[in-house]
């Protein structure tokens, strides 16, 4: 049973890929064969099994953070960003990171940044003579590590991946905090390094036209984001500071991020910031069914003990010293054909509590290390960071070169990254 969910779970990414179907359906499908057929189980259990917690807090984070995507105000927000560095142009790439990390981080999430920053990027490329490879390194860089902020897209699910794995809240939320600081330090290196060898010889020249102002909704939609952040994050920080203080540790239970995001998606829809149907028409719908396909088949086999075996074969088989950087490798292997949400966290989290047990190394480091090397081949064009980079791409610009660049060397430089950052981490931790 083991081998045959490792297998489904291998054919549901392979023919997701190769039909262009959602992986999620194929893994619901398989879910529901090997749960009902092969164990026995009734329907209603296997039904069980769909991640209701994780749905629930992307997509009420999602629809908060819709308001802001629907009314326009972080694509004006990328604009104005990006004016600031008008006058330093060597320094673009670090600026396009930085506007893609920051409209990330405060609720788009990867794929959204990537869907309206990428063809913006890409067209800066072609007017500023700035490099393809870089510019997308840049802005795929930049679209992870915000998502990966606590608060953000990738760092809820994160900890909810986390949670489901018997990781109590606040040890999620500081892992959760190691991840997205190690992600956003790998690409200020690479970017910063970039920066400083070609600042002489750089050729970039940007526009000096000023954005449009903000208008009121999209001041208020800008406000509410950060004022949610705030409560969200005020709370978990202080117990941290203050664990002994049984008010603050009161409070933190209660802060929840999902209901709080329905809290303000409902001043926000009061207040008549955007179109109500356009708002819920932008939720992730194919991220969540994703997510949430894979995560029944993974939870099938949790049933049948693949974390004890899968843990057993690491900790008996490899040396422990070279067990981060194999997940490492794992994670950037298996993200070059497929979701680093969808696919690459969900499959690998559960295993790490058991890993860390059995070896001793600090869980802290495994979880970077999945993350890491997942979203360092996150740019592969059988991707879909890759994808929508190559997808962005205006009619000027060779696919073919691009294709080429991207997976020859955006994800050489990607991994070799991710696995001295492990290395570094692991020495040093």
């Amino acid at each position: 049973m083991v081998l045959l969910i490792l297998l489904t779970l291998v054919l549901s990414i392979g023919l997701g890929y190769i039909t262009k179907i959602n992986i999620g359906f194929f893994a619901i499908i398989g879910a529901y064969f090997i749960g009902c057929f092969g164990l026995g189980l009734k329907p209603g259990e296997v039904t069980e099994l769909w991640p209701v917690k994780i749905f629930f807090i992307i997509f009420a984070v999602t629809l908060f953070y819709n308001f802001a995507l629907a009314n326009g105000a972080l694509e004006r927000l990328a604009g104005h960003l990006l004016y600031r560095c008008r006058k330093y142009p060597y320094l673009l790439p670090l600026a396009v990171f930085a506007a893609s990390t920051i409209i990330a981080a405060l609720g788009a999430g990867f794929y959204t940044v990537l869907a309206f920053m990428a063809p913006i990027t890409l067209l800066l490329c072609r007017k500023t003579n700035m490099s393809l490879i870089i510019g997308g390194m840049a802005v795929n860089y930049g679209a992870l590590a915000g998502a990966n902020f606590m608060t953000s897209q990738s760092g809820i699910i994160f900890r909810s991946l986390m949670e489901n794995s018997g990781i109590d809240s606040s040890t999620g939320f500081t892992y959760a905090t190691g991840i997205f600081a190690v992600t956003m330090i790998i690409p200020i290196i690479i970017l910063g390094l970039y920066t400083f060898w070609n600042r002489k010889s750089s050729n970039i020249s940007i526009d000096e036209a000023k954005p449009e102002a903000f208008n009121a909704h999209q001041k208020k939609s800008l406000f509410l984001i950060v004022l949610m952040m705030a409560v969200v994050l005020v709370f978990p920080i202080l117990h941290l500071v203050f664990p002994a203080q049984t008010t603050i540790s009161f409070l933190n239970s209660k802060i929840d991020i999902a209901f709080i995001a329905i809290l303000f998606a409902l001043i926000s829809l009061i207040m008549k910031l955007a179109d109500e149907k356009k708002v819920i028409s932008l939720v992730p719908w194919g991220t969540l069914i994703m997510i949430c396909g894979v995560g029944m088949l993974i939870s099938l086999g949790v049933k049948v003990g693949i974390i004890h075996i899968l843990t057993e074969w690491l900790t008996q088989n490899v040396p422990v010293w070279m067990i981060p950087i194999l997940l490492c490798l794992i994670s950037a292997v298996m993200s070059i054909f497929s979701s680093t949400l969808g696919v690459v966290t969900p499959t690998l989290f559960p295993i790490v509590p058991a890993i860390a047990t059995a070896s001793g190394i600090d869980p802290l480091i495994l979880f970077i290390c999945i993350v890491a090397g997942a979203q360092s081949s996150a740019i592969s064009p059988f991707s879909s960071g890759g994808s929508l980079i190559m997808g962005a791409a205006p009619r000027e610009i060779d696919k073919d070169q691009l294709f080429n660049q991207l997976l020859f060397k955006a994800i050489p430089i990607g991994v070799f990254a991710a696995l001295v950052a492990i290395i570094v981490l692991t020495v040093t931790l």
